[in-house]
């Protein structure tokens, strides 16, 4: 065991890179037709994962501002993404880090990390693609630092029109494909692992088309003078008007494109159904002939800002319907850093802080190797299900259902298809085959008739929203180590089994009884007999039966989430739920509540699983007006008041606890506001509109009430302008009452001195849109519209989906019955215009609201 150990520590540090152990055979090649296959057998290759940057700029810097040591940080983390299933890893290399300006090689702690990467994804298989070229300053999200390189000279603009720049990425190029990797003894050529490179990230091309093609040309130029004979990509999605420069360039092999669906930094996280944004990849640029033969690759995507765990299976789905054979995330956060998500505030992935989108995106993966190329599932919601798997954005799930794997990203009634063959089984919650009161991930793996490991990772509660502002000091996903029930029903294994821990440091052995047991985060194995033989060090996959790897908790305080709603029903009973984390098993929590009516409440609230704790507020306590409460809890000698997150006895005399939630209680025939100028402003417009002279909150003649003011100074090639807010947790609190609501009023005008046509569009979650056209006068109306006369229309798809060469409007294929309980957003845009212009237009909007007979 000592020779054993003391050989580990000799492959971890870095060998002479004065000599190499030789060259490797490549694993893949491009065809004629542009289609990527294994060498080996000419099958298709297919390759899914993430990018992820410890190795550079902020990832390295906040790695180590934790106190963790990056190498191990990389360890961790290559665990998890070997874990979850991809074989596949990108990043752009921050070349204003590892160059100077001449482009000169620099030979330091980033290129030292990133080469240790490259060897940890080595012994996963985890195939790379190396985009050695980023251009960005290494700042990201703090200011940019000094750095010696080429791209810090230049900037992105300058790097791919002038001359001197041109050289220094010449030079870098070849110098960066020609150093050896000390921890492989190989250049990046000649390791096998090591399947392909992108030249350059996102250039964004500018002056002349010829200069644009020169500039690929050379660049392919310089990577082909090292020896370079993989494929090789560019990228043609950041710069769409410069395409044709672009295919004109020889030598390379494929094109690389990116997707952002829902865009990016909403600075919130986004509510409502967004699988119409992932229907289809649109691909603007088969009509070029240089355009066809190539492969394809998606070197970054991600569902931005979205925390529900139903959107990346959608889009693997739609990759391969456009033809794409690589597909990788952006970006998976470090386990050191991700409890508070500061890396890429729009981006949040990481196995233990996000479970449920982590197995999401690894059943997308899945997905990604099964789909046949180019095959199509039709429009949403048909494609909703493709194959071997499901999304459903009401169960916020997605699912992978064969003989031999069954994974879901949430609780599912979905019966496996035969659970006597299963061989693999991860989810989040519970399901027929699993039934477990975690939040955490578990994976299932059979070693052999009767053996199964078990890793149950802790469990993690959102305690705010991860993609407001960040910070280091914000917490927003909280891990807590526990003991939770867990039941296992797979007959091979019995009611009996035997449970033993194989982690280090964990020394539980037990006994299911009817399959049920209880289990804390770490590696286990269930075996029907006793003494399994499998107790460590073996393989499975690329895995070892005894690795395990999770965070400890950053924090471990009281924290209470709640978000009232705005305003509920009158003389009705009214349901109040609370996450409460940081707490023990007997501690008690309890909702503190009064009325303008003098009617004061205290009700327990009771846990409802999950760190969930609910109570029901009663009906003497909704009459119209206004409720005020708050949540105590009191945990042993410990006490503490929200909101404020105040501690000590919350009835002392002295108490300084005066803050409260509040909600209004509706008059029974009152109107419900859907939207209101003066409070609601997680609002997304199109186009932009973000200068002072073009989105405004103005007064209104009213006092206290604010006005919208939006004004294009020329409409986009969309031919529109307006805007979308969220409105389904408007209606949430008013259920009982929507079958009564007749019309909607939108009190609005036109700014531009002439009436304008005005589109009220009503989304729902199926997908579909009812709208009406009204007409606003350059003075306020109330307009009221029937909800009767409302009918089937297409939609924007807001935030708009990037890049912008993506569908803009959407048809929707689901329910054309109008229902108001389905309605969940909400858009007002210009009507259709007699013609096409670009001259200016605007319009005021003060509110929008349902109103009853």
């Amino acid at each position: 065991m000592f020779a054993l150990f003391l050989i580990s520590l000799f492959i971890q540090k870095p060998l002479s890179a004065q000599t190499t152990s030789g060259k490797e055979p490549e694993l893949v090649y491009v065809d004629p037709q542009g289609i990527l296959r294994w060498k080996k057998n000419n099958q298709e290759a297919t390759f899914f994962g993430v990018n992820y940057t410890v190795p550079f700029a902020y990832g390295y810097r906040s790695v180590k501002a934790r106190g963790v040591d990056p190498e191990k940080a990389i360890d961790q983390d290559v665990y998890h993404l070997a874990r979850l299933g991809f074989n596949a890893f990108r990043v752009h290399v921050w070349d204003t880090e590892i160059s100077d300006s001449l482009g000169n090689l620099l030979e330091n702690e980033h290129l030292r990390l990133f080469d240790y990467l490259v060897y940890k994804l080595k012994e996963r298989n985890i195939r790379v693609l190396i985009t050695p070229i980023a251009f960005w300053g290494n700042g990201w999200p703090q200011k940019d630092e000094k750095t010696p390189g080429f791209s810090h000279k230049y900037g992105k603009q300058r790097a791919l029109v002038e001359e001197e720049a041109f050289r220094a990425q010449e030079n870098y190029l070849k110098q960066f494909l020609k150093h050896v990797n000390p921890y492989t003894r190989q250049t990046y050529e000649q390791d096998g692992n090591v399947i392909a490179a992108e030249i350059n990230n996102e250039p964004q091309h500018s002056g002349p088309k010829a200069r644009t093609t020169e500039y690929v040309t050379r660049m392919a130029a310089a990577v082909r003078d090292t020896g370079w004979k993989k494929p090789l990509f560019y990228n043609i999605s950041e710069s769409p008007k410069y395409a044709d420069a672009v295919v004109k360039a020889p030598g390379v092999d494929g094109y690389s494109f990116q997707w952002y669906p829902t865009n990016l930094m909403a600075n919130h996280s986004l509510q409502g159904n967004y699988l119409t944004h992932v229907d289809r990849y649109h691909i603007p640029f088969d009509t070029l002939a240089a355009f066809k033969n190539k492969a394809l690759m998606v070197y970054e995507f991600d569902a931005a800002d979205i925390l529900g765990s139903y959107m990346y299976p959608a889009m693997a789905r739609s990759f391969r319907t456009a033809g794409f054979q690589w597909a990788t995330q952006f970006a998976y956060d470090p386990m050191a850093t991700a409890y508070g998500n500061t890396e890429y505030q729009t981006h949040y992935l990481n196995l233990a802080f996000t479970p449920a989108k982590a197995i999401s995106l690894m059943i997308a993966g899945k997905a990604f190797h099964q789909v046949p190329l180019r095959k199509s599932y039709g429009s949403y919601p048909a494609d909703s299900v493709f194959g071997s798997f499901r999304v459903s954005y009401k169960e916020s799930l997605s699912e992978m259902n064969t003989a031999r794997e069954f994974y879901y990203s949430n609780s599912t009634h979905t019966q496996p298809i035969n659970k006597t063959k299963l061989e693999h089984v991860a989810g989040i919650g519970s399901s027929p085959v699993v039934k477990y009161t975690g939040t955490g991930a578990y994976f299932l793996d059979k070693l052999e008739k009767g053996v199964w490991r078990l890793e149950v990772m802790p469990d993690a509660y959102f305690i705010r929203d991860p993609f407001g502002k960040a910070s280091p000091s914000r917490e927003v996903s909280r891990i807590q180590w526990q003991n939770q029930h867990m039941q296992v029903l797979l007959a091979e294994l019995g009611e009996n089994f035997e449970v033993q821990a194989v982690n280090a440091g964990n020394t539980f052995t037990g006994k299911a009884k009817g399959g049920s047991f209880e289990v804390s985060p770490g590696a286990y194995i269930l075996s029907r007999k006793k003494n399994s033989k499998w107790t460590g060090g073996k393989a499975y996959g690329n895995l070892r039966v005894e690795e395990f790897v999770a965070p400890q908790p950053y924090a471990s305080t009281v924290f209470v989430t709640h978000e009232p709603l705005q305003e509920v029903s009158s003389n009705q009973p009214l349901p109040l739920t609370a996450l409460v984390v940081g707490i023990g098993t007997e501690a008690k929590v309890t909702l503190q509540l009064n009325n303008q009516a003098g009617v004061y409440k205290t009700i327990p609230m009771q846990p409802v699983g999950a760190g969930q704790f609910a109570a029901q507020v009663p009906t003497d306590a909704l009459t119209p007006g206004q409720i005020s409460y708050r949540i105590l809890v009191q945990d042993g000698q410990k006490q503490v008041a929200f909101p404020g997150n105040k501690a000590g006895d919350p009835w002392a005399w002295d108490a300084n606890t005066s803050e409260t939630y509040q909600t209004f209680v509706a008059a029974p025939n009152g109107r419900l506001e859907l939207f209101n100028a003066t409070h609601d402003r997680q609002l997304f417009v199109f186009p932009n509109l973000w200068k002072s002279d073009e989105r405004q909150l103005i007064a209104s003649e009213h006092p206290g009430q604010l006005i919208l003011k939006l004004t294009a100074p020329q409409l986009p090639e969309e031919q529109t302008m307006g805007l979308q807010h969220y409105i389904g947790d408007k209606l949430q609190g008013r259920p009982s009452e929507l079958g009564d609501f007749e019309k909607l009023v939108i009190r609005v005008r036109s700014t531009t001195g002439a009436a304008l046509p005005v589109k009220v569009n009503l989304l729902t979650h199926q997908g579909t849109a009812f709208a009406a056209l009204v007409s606003a006068k350059t003075t306020f109306q109330d307009i009221e519209i029937p909800l009767s006369s409302l009918q089937p229309s297409v939609f924007m798809l807001l935030p708009r989906p990037y890049p912008g060469f993506h569908p803009f409007w959407f048809s929707g294929k689901g329910s054309q019955d109008f229902r108001l309980e389905d309605v969940e957003k909400l858009q007002i845009s210009l009507g259709d215009l007699t013609s096409k212009t670009t001259r200016a237009y605007g319009f005021e909007i003060e509110s929008v609201w349902l109103e009853k007979k």
